[in-house]
């Protein structure tokens, strides 16, 4: 049963980003056409690599809406925690009658609906640049879930860690960024060379982008159930830490 204190949570989380639209919702539309439009439509054109008989902009969508997931579910769920932590009104929260888990149910609400919208508005973005319809719809709504769900999660666990905002992004920066960029957003591994091709298998965020281009065009690096497996073990995981760490108080009682 979804409680009044957890409905209320989570729709404070959500007014909270669409106050400030013009900075979480308007920002990954903006990027993500100028990322159609460039390297889409420019330079696309030029890439002769067998994609599974799609062409460059069909297989560049599924890995722009899935970078705008990451970005987005993460910045929302570390950004409100933080600043809760920093002004110290997380202690309400605290006080009220939310068991733990519900609290962290309440953060993972505004980011994961966030993290959709925002996902949502690229793919109707990339429409006006490629037709590519939905391969699996099954499979795109399990990742575009779990996905917002992981980096929620990562998003909590960094604003718990971080006491300055400096660190808060330093994982953002020098961590995020780069799992998403070589996770295979604007290229397939066939692209990658040989030596480094086991970078690319290490990298889980590879295994999530492989999973919603499977689910959008119908191809993908690796086998979908693989992908699928990679996110739902994440997702529990980092679910279970997170709620650990609200139980246990750490870096949120004063």
């Amino acid at each position: 049963m979804i409680t009044v204190g957890l409905r209320t949570l989570a729709r404070r989380e959500i007014v909270r980003y669409f106050v400030v639209f013009s900075q979480t919702l308007l920002p990954p539309l903006v990027s993500s056409t100028l990322f159609l439009f460039v390297f889409g439509c420019s330079i696309g054109s030029r890439i002769e690599v067998d994609l599974g008989g799609n062409s460059y902009l069909e297989f560049l969508v599924p890995g722009l809406v899935m970078m705008h997931l990451i970005e987005s579910s993460y910045a929302n769920a570390s950004s409100s925690l933080f600043i809760s932590r920093w002004h110290n009104h997380i202690q309400e929260l605290l006080l009220s009658p939310l068991s733990y888990a519900e609290m962290v149910c309440g953060y993972l609400a505004g980011a994961v609906s966030r993290g959709l919208i925002v996902g949502t508005g690229v793919y109707l973005i990339s429409m006006l640049f490629v037709r590519t319809g939905v391969a699996h719809p099954m499979w795109v709504l399990y990742f575009a879930l779990t996905v917002t769900v992981i980096f929620a999660s990562a998003g909590l666990l960094t604003a718990l860690w971080a006491d300055g905002f400096e660190k808060l992004s330093f994982w953002g920066t020098f961590v995020l960024s780069p799992l998403i960029y070589f996770g295979g957003v604007f290229h397939s591994v066939s692209m990658v060379p040989d030596a480094l091709r086991p970078l690319s298998y290490a990298n889980p965020v590879f295994y999530l982008i492989s999973g919603l281009r499977y689910g959008l065009i119908g191809g993908s690096d690796v086998p979908v159930g693989i992908s699928a497996g990679v996110a739902g073990g994440l997702a529990v995981v980092l679910v279970g830490i997170v709620t650990s760490l609200f139980r246990a108080g750490w870096r949120i009682r004063s």
